[in-house]
C-alpha cells in the first residue's frame, strides 16, 4: 500500500490552540511529516506571529517559509506549490488549518483505492461547524472543538454560495487549483466525499471577512474573480440581519448535531448529491439572501 503522505498547508494567524488541535488530529490519523508555511497579512501583530511560530516549534514543526504582506488570491497556491515541490514525489495531503478530515478507512486503504481509480485525487466536502447558538465564539481547548461547535451543515454552499468541494489528497503529478477546490482533468472518483470538518466560524472571523471584503473591493488584495468579495458580502449581510450570529434555526441552513468521531447517517446521500450537482452561482440562482440589503456582484 502507498506510504502515508506528508501534510501540506499554509497557516495564517490562527489561535495556537487550534493549531495544536489540528496537528494532533492528523498525527492521530498517522501523519508524521508536516510541510507548513506561515503567511501573515500586514494587520497581524508581531505578538500573534511569534505565538504561531512558537506553537509550531512546540509541536516539533519548523515552517519551511514565513512571509508577510497582502493576502492575494495567488498567495496561498504559490506557497502551497513550493511546499509540494519540497515534499517530493508521491501523494500529498492538503488541508487548511481549520479543516479536520475524517476518512472512511485507514489512509493507506484510501490511497490504494485512489491509485486504482487513476484520478490522482481524493475529494472531500466541507461540513461547516457552528456554535449551538450561532455565535462566532472561541473554544476551550480542554473541552474541545466538538463541544464548542456541535452543529454542522453546508454553510459554505447554502449561505455563501461558495464551492464546498475540496481536493484532500493529490498525487504530486497533479496540479491543484487555488483553495484546493479542484484539479483540472482529475475529478475525484471517491463517493461519498471525505468529511472535512470546517472550523472557520469562530471568534474573529467577522473581522477577517470584513477585511477581506474591504481589501478585495479596493484591490489591495488581488483576486482573479469576484467570488471572494461576493461570498464575504453574503456572510456579512447574514450576520448583520441576525445580530452578529449565524441563524442556526434557519431551515435553509439545516444545521444538525455532528461530531468528529462519527460520520452522520445522512452524509453519504446528501454529500454525494451536492458534489454531483454543485455549480457556481449565477444571476438566475441569486447572489444574496432573501431580504438582503447588501448587493453582491455576480460570482
Amino acid at each position: 500500500m502507498p506510504a502515508l503522505p506528508p501534510l501540506i498547508a499554509v497557516v495564517g494567524p490562527i489561535e495556537p490552540a487550534l493549531l495544536t488541535a489540528w496537528v494532533h488530529h492528523y498525527r492521530t490519523l498517522g501523519i508524521e511529516r508536516f510541510h507548513l508555511a506561515c503567511h501573515f497579512p500586514e494587520h497581524v501583530a508581531p505578538e500573534r506571529r511569534h505565538q504561531v511560530q512558537a506553537a509550531c516549534r512546540e509541536l516539533g514543526i519548523v515552517p519551511a517559509a514565513v512571509s508577510c504582506g497582502p493576502w492575494h488570491e495567488h498567495t496561498n497556491p504559490q506557497l502551497r506549490d513550493a511546499l509540494r515541490e519540497r515534499a517530493g514525489a508521491g501523494w500529498h495531503l492538503l488541508a487548511d488549518s481549520d479543516e479536520f478530515h475524517s476518512y472512511p478507512a485507514p489512509l493507506p486503504e484510501v490511497l490504494a483505492a485512489a491509485e486504482r481509480s487513476g484520478t490522482g485525487t481524493v475529494g472531500g466536502l466541507m461540513l461547516d461547524r457552528v456554535a449551538a447558538d450561532g455565535a462566532l465564539t472561541g473554544f476551550d481547548p480542554q473541552q474541545g472543538l466538538d463541544a464548542a461547535y456541535p452543529l454542522g451543515g453546508f454553510l459554505t454552499h447554502d449561505l455563501l454560495r461558495g464551492d464546498p468541494r475540496k481536493i484532500v489528497l493529490a498525487h504530486s503529478s497533479v496540479a491543484v487549483a487555488s483553495g484546493n477546490h479542484r484539479a483540472e482533468g482529475h475529478r475525484p472518483a471517491n463517493r461519498p466525499p471525505v468529511v472535512i470538518h470546517h472550523f472557520k466560524w469562530r471568534e474573529g472571523v467577522r473581522q477577517d471577512v470584513e477585511r477581506r471584503a474591504e481589501h478585495s473591493a479596493d484591490g489591495t488584495w488581488k483576486t482573479a474573480s469576484p467570488a471572494r468579495l461576493a461570498e464575504a458580502r453574503r456572510l456579512l449581510d447574514h450576520l448583520q440581519r441576525h445580530g452578529g450570529r449565524i441563524d442556526v434555526d434557519s431551515p435553509r441552513l439545516h444545521l444538525r448535531p455532528v461530531s468528529l468521531a462519527t460520520v452522520p447517517d445522512w452524509w453519504a446521500p446528501e454529500a454525494t448529491r451536492l458534489v454531483a450537482t454543485w455549480r457556481p452561482p449565477t444571476a438566475a440562482t441569486g447572489q444574496k439572501e432573501p431580504g438582503s440589503m447588501i448587493s453582491s456582484p455576480s460570482s
